[in-house]
């Protein structure tokens, strides 16, 4: 009986040269695109302060520009993006749903805490 874990797999692989460099061509995108959404995220957070008046919608960029990635992460390396459309609508929906309700919570809550402290005088 051969063991299967000292089979290489890697010599298996049965594509054509254009395939391989359609490959490497796609991880060089997705590296790239992350590295710059990545690259504007910590851009944002060093060189905009949190007294300046633009800084709440620094902090929803934070959380969209995050929710992207996520997104994109998820439809790339998890192959969603092969998927039939309706099949990635039922798995990215539900977590952008779950997303959104967490992000009312806490600016519920938030608001909730701050009136708590108002009404007490501190």
């Amino acid at each position: 009986m051969e063991r299967d874990d000292l089979i290489e797999y890697s010599l298996h692989t049965h594509h054509s040269e254009e395939k391989g460099k359609e490959i490497r061509k796609k991880i060089i995108f997705v590296t790239i695109l992350l590295t710059a959404v990545t690259i504007l995220e910590v851009g944002l957070g060093a060189f905009i302060k949190q007294s300046n008046a633009i800084w709440p919608f620094v902090k929803w960029s934070f959380v969209i520009l995050t929710l992207f990635k996520a997104g994109y992460i998820v439809m790339v390396f998890m192959h969603l993006g092969d998927e039939r459309k309706w099949m990635r609508y039922v798995i990215l929906l539900p977590y952008f749903i779950f997303v959104l309700y967490l992000i009312f919570i806490a600016i519920w809550e938030g608001l909730a805490v701050g009136q708590a402290w108002e009404t007490y005088g501190f």
